[in-house]
């Protein structure tokens, strides 16, 4: 089983890539199942259709001069992925899922979101704290090393404490990607992290391992080897494998060669989802 959960189309605002390019390009690469998981991320960004007009950001290397800070056309993202299915429905399965960009004062609004449409995967992932980004540094700036990953781990646990309606944490070290600081060492956040990785697994929940490690650059997988042997010594089980695509060539990036690090650390199945019910299959 090749599949790929954690996929940007053009309904993520930062990104351009049509959706059933994604899904001609996922059967032309083999896989047997993607999820589309668009951005949602209440707090820094609005809603399509809110009346008070979009926001928008300075675009970055590859993107457009301006980017509207927009949430999913929810309407439109769900029409779209039940046409595709049924188009590509002898050579691919496609599933919905969302990427909820979570805060603790956002909750409400995710219940909200949850509540209105028929999901089958939903990824927790804290891309923000107190509305401030990390890519920007402005969550950084200002706090020592550790005070901003302690913080950070902090807004995970207490969503993992408060929300339930997710299936695994996305990229769960996140912060490490935007530490300028470098490696912080993980003796420090271990009590915190082995507080979330408990929370995680008493929920019937998982976590995700994100490809996208190797286009950053980074010495370590996402999460890191010391966050995934931990999750396996305190019996979690549920973990899927997304590339993190916005764009044809990272699209089902290194499946394979996670699956083979995973084996190595003794994990024996990777996870799909269907209606939000996790789905095993022997690596």
């Amino acid at each position: 089983m090749l599949a790929d959960y954690h996929i940007h189309t053009c309904y993520s605002d930062d990104s351009e890539y049509p959706m059933e390019d994604v899904v001609k390009d996922a059967i032309s690469l083999g896989l047997d199942e993607i999820c589309f998981t668009d951005h949602v991320d209440y707090g820094v960004k609005r809603d399509w259709d809110d009346p008070r007009g979009m926001l928008y950001r300075w675009g970055g290397p590859g993107e457009p001069e301006h980017m509207a800070l927009a949430n999913v056309d929810y309407p439109r993202y769900a029409a779209e992925i039940d046409a595709l299915k049924e188009k590509y429905k002898d050579q691919i399965t496609l599933k919905m899922g969302m990427e909820f960009g979570m805060q603790s004062h956002t909750i409400p609004q995710y219940e909200k979101l949850y509540s209105a449409w028929p999901f089958d995967f939903i990824i927790l992932s804290v891309h923000q704290v107190e509305d401030r980004e990390f890519w920007t540094q402005d969550f950084q700036r200002g706090r020592t090393q550790e005070e901003y990953n302690l913080r950070y781990y902090e807004e995970m646990l207490a969503l993992v404490q408060r929300y339930h309606n997710y299936n695994v944490l996305g990229h769960m070290d996140l912060i490490t990607r935007y530490d300028k600081a470098g490696i912080f060492p993980f003796e420090i956040i271990r009590p915190i992290i082995i507080e979330i990785l408990k929370t995680v697994i008493a929920d019937g929940k998982g976590i995700e391992v994100n490809t996208s490690c190797h286009r950053y650059g980074l010495n370590d997988l996402t999460p890191s080897t010391d966050i995934l042997r931990l999750y396996r010594n305190l019996g979690g089980k549920i973990i899927t494998i997304g590339s993190d695509s916005h764009r044809k060539e990272q699209l089902g990036t290194y499946l394979t060669d996670t699956i083979s690090v995973l084996k190595t650390l003794g994990y024996e199945e990777v996870y799909t989802f269907k209606q939000m019910c996790p789905i095993p299959h022997r690596m």
